[in-house]
């Protein structure tokens, strides 16, 4: 979304919702974390992603991907739409990354600790990590990027989710070490910095002449067409990249990228319709199907009539048949959706009964509301594959308890423009996030994408309160008492999350499920050809 097309808010969310999200907060000790991966990988690769046999360098991969417009762009911080998230991770790493499996893992950072309190956190950088121009990177490049982030002159778009940070007087501790001061207690600081919108820049940095840390360096971009990065030889992690040069090539329909993959004019397409699974493997193509924690909930505005009565809420939820939607919108891929978002936040809590459809209590619910016969407009729009169709099919479901359901569509620049927050009954798609950061940007009471207006005290009362602890057995037991308070009460109907559905040639090896965003998390680095 560009800066003309809504309000800053607005704009804000565009870049979370299809940049991605982060994850939760999972101290060990010295404030290290482990990763952990899972999922069926191709041939030729293990679940992580690791190739099984030897890989072979060299090669042009061709990427063809859904989306892009005339104002992408490849500021490592103002990242604005999908397509720009798979290029930035080309070019630039953050302190803290999330796997294929939404775990996280330290990436630049070596380490990341907080103080007892949360007030603190300590960043040690790795070291041996150079620029794409050979400058090694140090603690003034940490230094230098947060406070490019934090400038009120021009803020970027991570500066919101920061708000408690003390960016002014982040302290050089040693060449490779940043203390970082909040304002209050922040012990979901580590998560955080997963997000797409962390990436570490050098000292100097000019967008226009990108230099990052990432495993390829840049060779040319064209807005809404096309771009082409090639190997950094010097790239910290071990053996990667594996190709030589990446082009990745923007394309307007799922059509285009179909044959685009079929006649071998690309190597690998992303964010398909199962519609197109048959077709694909037909010609030999192969497909990866991931389970995402990808969501487009029906949002509610909980503090306008009639959704401010929390049994019209109720109703509504258990007009869904989430089965069966989810069958008719993906083909049966995806998971089973709750109401929660955050599914693969490991404090999830997946002891909350499972909601299933119950026409006669939603019209109970209906009728205690005074609210029989209700009839609501849900705005939507193709902001994420599948979100129009399920908006259709909720409608059709919805009526056998008397509700009428007019689905209006909308272009996404609307959706997302000025009246976000300010729809009643509408549509939004969050990236797998963890269940603090999403309840920090969403779920509270100024939280900048907070399209329910959710505003509960005691849940309010419980974020605070898993903020102030860096006790993961005390945080989970919060987070588990806030998800039921959310359930009952919250603004959201999660029917499902999202699978990705994406495709490469045979001849590419290394591309495994992932939960996180499509094609490997956009992990080019460990794609070869065979």
């Amino acid at each position: 979304m560009t800066h003309d097309e809504g309000t800053p808010a607005a704009i804000s969310r565009r870049n979370l919702l299809q940049a991605g999200a982060v994850g939760g907060l999972l101290l060990g000790s010295g404030g290290l974390l482990a990763a952990c991966s899972s999922g069926t990988a191709a041939p030729g690769t293990s679940a992580t992603g690791a190739p099984t046999v030897k890989p072979k360098y060299g090669g042009k991969l061709r990427v063809g991907l859904s989306g892009g417009t005339s104002s992408d762009t490849i500021d490592a911080q103002l990242l604005t739409n999908f397509l720009d998230q798979a290029r930035l991770l080309q070019l630039y790493n953050a302190p803290v990354e999330l796997d294929n499996n939404s775990q996280l893992k330290l990436s630049l950072a070596e380490e990341l600790t907080p103080n007892s309190t949360a007030t603190e956190w300590v960043m040690r950088v790795r070291p041996g990590v150079v620029f794409h121009n050979g400058k090694p990177l140090t603690a003034d490049d940490i230094i230098f990027s947060f406070q490019r982030i934090m400038n009120p002159k021009s803020p970027k778009f991570g500066a919101a989710q920061l708000s408690l940070l003390d960016w002014r007087h982040l302290q050089k501790l040693d060449n490779r070490t940043v203390k970082f001061p909040f304002t209050s207690p922040y012990s979901a600081f580590f998560q955080l910095l997963a997000d797409y919108n962390y990436f570490i820049v050098p000292v100097g940095y000019d967008p226009k002449h990108p230099i990052g840390t990432g495993p390829f360096k840049y060779k040319s971009f064209t807005p809404g067409q096309q771009s082409v990065f090639v190997r950094h030889e010097n790239y910290w992690e071990h053996g990667l990249p594996y190709v030589d040069e990446v082009v990745i090539s923007d394309f307007a329909d799922e059509t285009s990228q179909v044959n685009a993959l079929i006649s071998g004019q690309v190597d690998a397409i992303d964010s398909l319709s199962a519609a197109s699974i048959s077709s694909l493997s037909t010609q030999g193509q192969k497909v990866v199907i991931s389970k995402s924690g990808n969501s487009v909930p029906f949002t509610m505005r909980v503090d306008v009539a009639p959704l401010n009565d929390v049994r019209v809420r109720q109703a509504l939820r258990y007009l869904v048949d989430r089965k069966q939607m989810l069958q008719v919108v993906f083909g049966g891929y995806g998971l089973i959706g709750n109401d929660l978002f955050s599914i693969n936040d490991p404090d999830f809590d997946h002891n909350i009964p499972q909601r299933e459809q119950d026409i006669p209590h939603a019209k109970s619910l209906l009728r205690q509301a005074g609210k029989s016969n209700l009839n609501i407009q849900l705005t939507t729009a193709g902001i994420a594959p599948g979100a129009v169709q399920a908006s259709e099919v909720f409608a059709q479901q919805a009526k056998a308890a008397g509700v009428t359901v007019n689905v209006r569509q909308v272009t996404p620049s609307d959706l997302f423009g000025p009246n976000f927050l300010k729809w009643s009954f509408a549509q939004d798609n969050w990236a797998p996030t963890y269940f603090l950061t999403q309840v920090g940007e969403g779920q509270v009471p100024g939280a900048p994408f907070n399209e329910s207006h959710f505003n509960n005290p005691r849940f309010n009362k419980l974020y605070s309160e898993a903020l102030a602890t860096v006790d993961t057995a005390k945080q989970r037991q919060i987070a588990h008492e806030m998800q039921v308070i959310y359930w009952n009460e919250g603004g959201y109907i999660i029917p499902f999350f999202t699978p990705f559905i994406d495709a490469h040639s045979p001849r590419l090896n290394g591309v495994v499920p992932s939960k996180q965003v499509p094609l490997s998390n956009f992990g080019f680095k460990s794609f070869w050809f065979a």
